[in-house]
């Protein structure tokens, strides 16, 4: 017989989990369908523990930085204590008992398995069928997009997952991609005495971001020693056994690494859910939902699965909205004009809302400023370490901020302010006239705000 319950929830990272456990706690019958481990890509995977190896990196360039500030240290980097820290502290090993448990504690009911969309309101797992009173939550996340480069899919090439789990460093690794997972992962390595090269499509790293974001991790990159090679495309791969071979599109001398790490970017399997049952496309890129994250009558989804960025914060946000609209509690739509990412390198490169290209492709009248952080008060007393920019657009018209990007240490510490400001579309006059603590980075957002023409 079928299952009778209020809620399925498909897929049990941030947001899911999330979701699964608010409405158990307010007294819905809920079933969580979680195929990998409770608690999804980011606490195993990827948030988390990259942030672990970040941190660790940054430590040692900041000791290296001791001759220019303060005397003399020596470092001799050992990443077994990286990587003991992370299956300590963030992965449990990769084991998910305690979110397992936690969603329990809740009054959730955990099933392991693939959950499948097979109707109306209506979730297979492995020939065990669930109904859905209220309805199906789809939370499913994304995976590594691999490229259909020649050769590449007969090779033992790493994703996010195997950087984040490596006991022992390789000695050289090619990235391909130089995103945000493929800056992050280049720079920490390097730092850890790992040749790397990263190769990436187009004409700078984080393509996606203003063009002084990739000039500067690029830059970054390079100052650690790493490769970057902007404009190439990869013709062929090979692996012999003991390393890896790489062609590039016009090249003549191929490229050779102990590993290869596919860093290309993320995709939903919608297909593999069965979306086709709901009556949605699953041959799309994402799942297209209304402001309460509705997908279809009794059908909701959140987080990378909707197109709005494989990010935990935007998964948690929608998540939170959903549950507002499975229980009948009132609040704001979805809102995404104010939408922060982060890159972690060093230095960190921050931004939200539009660029200055996405918010003149908008027809926007745009006024932009870009200070480098050299000519604030704070860069300056930082020294080094202390690189990066701070840019504003504003839609001149309306006398806003519609963008910003921080770029330095802190930055994304820095990007809070400048959230606010987009986000409740404060006035630039009032923005002008508010006190700046001295001599903060923040306080470079005073003078942009004057710079900006």
């Amino acid at each position: 017989m079928n299952e009778q319950v209020d809620v399925v929830v498909i897929g049990l990272g941030p947001g899911g989990e999330y979701l699964a456990g608010t409405l158990a706690e307010a007294g819905l019958d809920v079933v969580g369908v979680e195929a990998e481990l409770v608690g999804g890509e980011c606490p195993y995977w990827g948030c988390v523990p990259s942030k672990m190896m970040i941190r660790a990196g940054n430590a040692l360039a900041e000791a290296r930085r001791v001759t220019a500030l303060a005397g003399r240290a020596e470092t001799a980097p050992d990443w077994g204590l990286v990587a003991g820290r992370i299956r300590r502290e963030a992965t449990d090993d990769w084991n998910d008992r305690v979110a397992a448990d936690r969603l329990a504690a809740k009054g959730g009911r955990l099933v392991r398995g693939r959950g499948r969309l097979t109707g109306p309101r209506r979730v297979t797992v492995d020939g065990r069928v669930f109904e859905a009173r209220r309805g199906v939550v789809l939370a499913t996340g994304s995976r590594p997009r691999i490229p259909p480069v020649p050769g590449l899919a007969a090779t033992p090439y790493w994703t996010n997952r195997d950087a984040m789990s490596a006991k022992e460093l390789p000695a050289s690794m090619l990235v391909l991609g130089g995103g945000a997972i493929g800056a992050e992962v280049a720079q920490v390595f390097a730092r850890f005495t790992c040749r790397v090269t990263v190769v990436e499509g187009q004409d700078r790293p984080l393509s996606q971001e203003e063009p002084e974001a990739g000039e500067l991790a690029a830059e970054a990159l390079r100052a650690d020693g790493v490769t970057v090679l902007t404009g190439a495309r990869v013709r062929q791969v090979a692996h012999d056994g003991d390393e890896f071979t790489v062609w590039l599109e016009g090249g003549t001398e191929p490229h050779r690494a102990e590993r290869l790490l596919v860093a290309t970017g993320r995709y939903s399997d919608l297909a593999g859910l069965g979306v086709e049952a709901a009556g949605l496309d699953p041959t799309a890129r994402a799942v297209p939902t209304d402001g309460r994250m509705r997908a279809a009558d009794g059908l909701w989804a959140v987080g990378d699965i909707t197109g709005r960025g494989a990010f935990t914060h935007v998964s948690m946000y929608q998540a939170q909205i959903a549950v507002r609209d499975i229980l009948g509690t009132p609040g704001p739509d979805a809102d995404y004009r104010a939408l922060p990412r982060v890159t972690f390198t060093d230095p960190e490169i921050a931004a939200v809302g539009l660029t200055e290209r996405q918010a003149r492709d908008r027809g926007l009248r745009v006024r932009t400023a870009v200070l480098p952080n050299a000519s604030s008060t704070r860069g300056w007393i930082h020294g080094p370490g202390g690189e990066g920019f701070l840019k504003l657009v504003e839609d001149a018209d309306r006398g806003v901020l519609v963008g910003a990007t921080s770029a330095g240490p802190a930055g994304g510490e820095l990007l809070y302010g400048l959230n606010v400001a987009v986000h409740a579309e404060v006035p630039v006059e009032r923005l002008r006239h508010m006190i700046y603590t001295y001599p903060t980075f923040h306080r470079a957002v005073e003078a942009a705000l004057a710079a900006l023409r």
